[in-house]
């Protein structure tokens, strides 16, 4: 289950994030079942099974990874606009997913992406993760969430419309990814619209 994370989208359009608002702290997350702590490159071996999948990497906007390396780069990239919280089951310390947040230029609006390995999927947990750091991100002022996905993902759709998101849209031959030039569907969720509880940090 994943939803496209825009620090690789950005990147690749080449965006320019000087303007962005300064950079909030990763503050550790807990849930009744999970710890969502801050992704380090350490991750990379535990997280490189999940990103180099072809199945669940199929509407990622790059191709799957092809070595730990690839990986353990692409999480030591600099993106101060961007926090990505590993996703950790309580006791033990192993990432799982990830949830990713972008706080756009103007301020008050977010970007949300997450990844969740296959073998945790139908089980609630990414619901549990996804809805801990949107509840986060609206303690701390945000007023709107939004999030793309390959129309055909439904998966990822599914989360999202089950969280509250609304579809806003759908923008036509989006993104040039490695399956093909590809549609985004635009969800959207507002701070007023959100039924979850403030998090533990």
């Amino acid at each position: 289950m994943a939803a496209e994370e825009g620090e690789d989208a950005g990147r690749r359009l080449g965006v320019v994030t000087a303007a962005a608002p300064a950079p909030r702290e990763t503050v550790a997350l807990e849930t009744e079942r999970l710890r969502l702590r801050p992704r380090t490159p350490g991750d990379a071996e535990a997280l490189f099974p999940s990103l180099s999948d072809p199945e669940l990497m199929h509407f990622w906007s790059g191709p799957p990874h092809r070595d730990v390396a690839e990986t353990r780069a692409d999480f030591s990239r600099e993106a101060p606009d961007w926090r990505t919280w590993a996703i950790t089951l309580k006791g033990s310390d192993s990432a799982i997913g990830f949830v990713a947040i972008g706080e756009k230029r103007q301020g008050g609006v977010s970007e949300i992406g997450y990844m969740l390995a296959r073998a945790h999927w139908g089980g609630g947990i990414a619901i549990e993760a996804v809805s801990a750091v949107i509840d986060r991100v609206f303690a701390e002022g945000q007023r709107r969430i939004f999030a793309d996905t390959d129309p055909e993902n439904l998966a990822s759709r599914g989360l999202l419309e089950r969280l509250g998101f609304q579809l806003e849209g759908v923008l036509r031959d989006e993104w040039e990814t490695h399956i093909g030039v590809r549609d985004t569907a635009l969800y959207g969720l507002l701070a007023g619209e959100w039924k979850g509880s403030t998090p533990r940090a």
